[in-house]
C-alpha cells in the first residue's frame, strides 16, 4: 500500500513532494538553530554543489574562479 502512494507520488507530484521536504527541513533547521545558523548551512550546501557540478563536468579551476571573479 505505502509502495503503491509512495510510487504514485513521485510519478504525478514530484515537485510538490521536494518541495514540501524542502520546506519541513528549512523549518526545522530555522527553528533548531536560527535564521543565520540555517542560511549559513544552506550556502555552504550550494557552495558545495557547485563545486562538486564543476568536478563533475571536468572543469578547469583556474578558468572557473576567473569566471567566477569575472575576470577574463
Amino acid at each position: 500500500m505505502w509502495d503503491k502512494m509512495i510510487s504514485y507520488i513521485a510519478e504525478n507530484h514530484r515537485g510538490k513532494a521536494i518541495g514540501l521536504l524542502l520546506g519541513l527541513i528549512a523549518g526545522i533547521m530555522v527553528i533548531s538553530y536560527g535564521v543565520w545558523k540555517t542560511l549559513f548551512i544552506f550556502l555552504c550546501i550550494i557552495g558545495g554543489f557547485l563545486i562538486g557540478k564543476a568536478v563533475d563536468e571536468q572543469v578547469d579551476f583556474d578558468e572557473w574562479i576567473k569566471k567566477f571573479r569575472g575576470k577574463q
